[in-house]
């Protein structure tokens, strides 16, 4: 059986491992002239990327320049962060990035919102989506390297949260519903970016940087958050919303049926420090 691939690329010249990346997870295979793509960034809140907590302007950068040399034209940056998201779009340098480009940049928290049933659901039976969400053919999904105080980890899977309205409602049975969001949106999200570059531990939006320079890319999205996951020095089956996702046979989280290529796990991984919900795991971690 053909093992699922997650690329992990480590250096300083975030262009080149991108497009490395990218060659390795055949992501030019993904996308088609006519796709109307969305771009997908983390900007929760209004913090630079040198803090770990919001993805780096260079890399949606690239993946604006990827789409456009596969000949789509239609190219938007969207976001629905849980802060000021027009703020946000200062502070990371994204809007500068968007009008030299000539592509669009929406905000997603004031987007058009159409409310959809969730097939099979665990938790989310049904939820508002951004219109612009909806019309993309294809989304280019570029979360950050993070822990995350109720769900241990945020990456590609929740990243997904800023496609919604209203948020708060994925915070109870929030590993259920982030499986029902990514499923929601399983055949549109093939292409899985973690900006790895800066990441951050002890919490999602008051964390502590953590420089890694990385990449981690894959087409999964449940296996391209199982290796950062373990990239962050965490068990992966200590994710429940991993474990859920592949029990509905969303995507892989057993990392012996994951192929890595490019960098071992094992020489770049890094233990992060653990947000004190999860007091009881940071101790086990640290004894490790």
């Amino acid at each position: 059986m053909t093992k699922t691939s997650v690329a992990i690329l480590k250096g300083k010249q975030p262009s080149k491992m991108i497009q490395k990346a990218l060659g390795l997870i055949r992501a030019n295979e993904l996308i088609k002239p006519d796709d109307k793509v969305l771009i997908k960034p983390n900007y929760v809140v209004a913090e630079h990327p040198s803090t770990g907590i919001t993805t780096d302007s260079r890399v949606v950068e690239c993946l604006i320049a990827f789409a456009r040399s596969l000949g789509v034209e239609d190219i938007v940056v969207g976001e629905g962060g849980a802060g000021d998201t027009e703020r946000a779009f200062d502070v990371v340098g994204i809007r500068d990035v968007t009008r030299s480009l000539k592509v669009g940049l929406v905000n997603l928290n004031k987007d058009s919102r159409i409310q959809v049933r969730v097939p099979q659901a665990l938790a989310l039976h049904q939820i508002g989506i951004a219109e612009t969400a909806l019309k993309s053919t294809r989304i280019i999904n570029v979360p950050t390297l993070k822990v995350h105080h109720i769900a241990l980890v945020t990456l590609c899977m929740k990243n997904l949260m800023g496609l919604i309205i209203p948020k708060m409602i994925m915070h109870s049975h929030i590993n259920e519903k982030i499986v029902d969001l990514a499923s929601l949106f399983k055949g549109k999200v093939k292409i899985n970016i973690v900006d790895g570059l800066v990441g951050s531990e002890v919490d999602e939006v008051n964390g502590s940087p953590v420089k890694m320079n990385l990449i981690i890319a894959g087409q999964d999205m449940v296996a391209v958050d199982t290796v950062a996951t373990a990239v962050m020095g965490i068990d992966p089956n200590k994710v429940k919303y991993l474990t859920l996702a592949q029990e509905t046979g969303l995507g892989v989280s057993n990392l012996e049926e994951i192929e890595v290529l490019g960098e071992n796990i094992e020489e770049i991984e890094r233990k992060f420090r653990l947000p004190s919900t999860f007091k009881r795991l940071a101790i086990t971690q640290m004894q490790e």
